[in-house]
């Protein structure tokens, strides 16, 4: 079997939420969605779960952070710098707030920051595969 990812989220508003993930190119999972909350498909394995605030409450009584707060942040990856950054576009044009955090350029990877309607962190970066393993590596000993 596949392994998959299903990232659960609360959110204010589920129509401006969907709206937010259908213009990073989501798509809508119509059996896995109701009126409290809708399965967003980013590939075969990963999955977005957007619910309203009465729904999350059913899985949790954990309080639902501030909108300000960070607690997690998402990473997708992307097949060129155009694609990033036509993502962040999308996403500010439908209710997402743009590079929250700087944008990175490493050389061979790229990478840019947008809250979505919620506040939560999405990372869209695109990594040259070819130069990837040596630069990571080099990277990473840089950052010690």
């Amino acid at each position: 079997m596949t392994r998959m990812i299903f990232v659960n989220l609360p959110v204010a508003n589920l129509a401006r939420s969907m709206a937010f993930y259908e213009a990073l190119g989501f798509t809508k999972n119509p059996g896995f969605s109701d009126d409290s909350g809708s399965c967003m498909v980013w590939s075969e394995a990963i999955f977005v779960m957007i619910l309203t605030h009465e729904k999350w409450k059913i899985f949790t009584t954990r309080p639902i952070p501030d909108a300000g707060s960070s607690e997690v942040s998402l990473c997708l990856s992307l097949d060129s710098r155009d694609e990033v950054n036509r993502l962040v576009e999308a996403g500010a044009a439908h209710g997402g707030t743009a590079d929250v955090n700087p944008p990175e350029d490493h050389g061979f990877m790229y990478q840019r920051t947008i809250l979505d309607p919620d506040g939560h962190i999405w990372e869209p970066m695109w990594m040259d595969p070819a130069a990837a393993s040596g630069e990571i590596v080099q990277l990473a000993e840089q950052d010690q």
